[in-house]
């Protein structure tokens, strides 16, 4: 058995999981750097990654420095994302072929994300996959965000389901750290981040991309 244990329902992440929305957000806060006459290094970004606005913050003023203008830089960020999602944000391999088989096994899903869920309408909607979510656990009513693994635990709950009972599909190491914390099985499919020794110990499985898991369900 590829999984550790019959899976009863599946929790994912959103955002360079099913979206490729990661390298859009780099892409961005390297144009909002340049503007300003500096630099957004890839490693400072990599910290960000799974994180709510708030805890990237303090990595932003880490970077930056004291009196850096948060709300100005969010701004500019928010402007240029905009401006690609406008043009369209591209699904990540597999995406709907795994809601077509979850579909097929009659398994409920959530997603536990760190984006709000304006950003999940525009990010999904235009696919056309937001209704094909059972729950969506967004920063809106998290008290905590990954790494803690209330996200997943508050997807668990809306499905009715064991988290040990659940697989949970991440691409950030946050992510996994709050999957694992919750009990749930948990799968690496790494978009911009390579799996650690960390992530190999945490996940019961890393897959190349979601057309691998796919195998593993049906």
């Amino acid at each position: 058995m590829a999984l550790l244990r019959s899976v009863k329902a599946v929790v994912f992440d959103m955002d360079g999981l099913l979206v490729d929305t990661e390298t859009v957000v780099f892409r961005a806060m390297q144009r909002a750097a340049n503007a300003i006459g500096t630099e957004m290094p890839f490693e400072t970004f990599k910290r960000m990654v799974g994180l709510q606005h708030a805890a990237s913050d303090l990595i932003l003023v880490d970077h930056f420095g004291d009196g850096f203008d948060l709300d100005a830089w969010s701004a500019v960020v928010s402007a240029h994302f905009r401006e690609e999602l406008a043009a369209g944000i591209a699904l990540k391999a597999g995406a709907v072929e795994i809601l077509d088989v979850l579909d097929g096994l009659g398994l409920p899903r959530a997603i536990a994300t760190s984006s709000s869920l304006e950003s999940v309408q525009a990010s999904l909607g235009p696919h056309s996959l937001v209704d094909r979510f059972d729950a969506l656990i967004t920063r809106d009513v998290q008290t905590r965000g990954k790494p803690h693994p209330e996200p997943f635990l508050k997807a668990a709950e809306a499905l009715g389901v064991d988290p040990a009972d659940c697989l949970a599909l991440e691409d950030s190491h946050n992510g996994v750290r709050a999957a694992a914390a919750a009990g749930m099985m948990t799968v690496m499919v790494p978009d911009m981040l390579d799996p650690t020794e960390e992530m190999e110990t945490l996940c019961v499985r890393i897959a190349r991309d979601l057309h691998e898991v796919l195998g593993w369900l049906a």
